[in-house]
């Protein structure tokens, strides 16, 4: 005579009776992904809040003119090549962290490893790149707070009057280093977070849990980073 499941028992093991996600996501994964998110609309409105200054001015920077220098090299005539470089690099960086995490399945510690070292080398290039703009761009005139000189600039701009060029590249400066630096220090941020698990790769923390979950976690992160830039690569540079 087979054994009856009584209703009270088929309930609990279906996916939504507790005590296992209806997902199977790992909880600080979840938490990752919400942080994620929230951070998401945190970049949408600033970006936001450009593209509509932008688009409501009269005239604005012209990004080929404004980006075309390439620091220590050039200080003219390459338009957008040194950004092109910047983000080369941090989309490189996006990949050896693919790689890490890969490895991290395969519980291969060395590779991971080696993969997560080349990460934050991509990260701490990236730094620096941005401190040379920064720098240059500081030493052509721009800064938060500051009001450029319009006679100065006006070869930075297409069109409209040269009465309102110091107004608006001040603007331009303001939102630049606010959007940009913010981006940095969640650059900067995500290399610290990357050191910090390459250390305990190399103890062997994650090999004695058996699992390179962290390694996938920060991942989630950096890829964000990189695809945050995408976005601010668009609205700065090429808009």
């Amino acid at each position: 005579m087979s054994a009856q499941v009584s209703p009270i028992d088929e309930v609990k093991t279906t996916p939504w009776s507790g005590g296992k996600s209806p997902f199977d996501v790992e909880y600080g994964k979840m938490m990752m992904w919400f942080f994620l998110l929230s951070d998401a609309f945190t970049f949408s409105s600033l970006l936001i809040s450009y593209g509509a200054l932008r688009f409501s001015s009269a005239s604005w920077p012209a990004p080929d003119l404004v980006f075309q220098s390439v620091p220590g090299l050039y200080d003219s005539g390459m338009p957008l090549v040194f950004v092109g470089l910047m983000t080369f690099i941090l989309i490189l960086s996006s990949v050896t962290m693919v790689l890490a995490v890969e490895a991290g399945h395969r519980m291969a510690k060395k590779e991971v490893l080696w993969w997560m070292v080349a990460t934050i080398i991509g990260g701490f290039t990236f730094l620096g790149c941005q401190a040379l703009e920064w720098s240059h761009l500081h030493h052509e005139g721009f800064w938060w707070g500051s009001i450029p000189n319009a006679e100065e600039l006006k070869h930075l701009f297409k069109g409209g009057t040269e009465a309102t060029y110091g107004t608006y590249a001040q603007q331009f400066a303001n939102l630049f280093f606010t959007i940009t630096g913010f981006h940095g220090f969640h650059v900067f941020s995500g290399v610290v977070i990357n050191i910090i698990i390459t250390i305990n790769v190399l103890v062997g923390t994650y090999a004695k849990r058996g699992s390179y979950l962290m390694v996938e976690k920060v991942g989630l992160y950096w890829h964000f980073v990189d695809l945050v830039w995408v976005f601010v690569f668009t609205f700065f540079y090429l808009v």
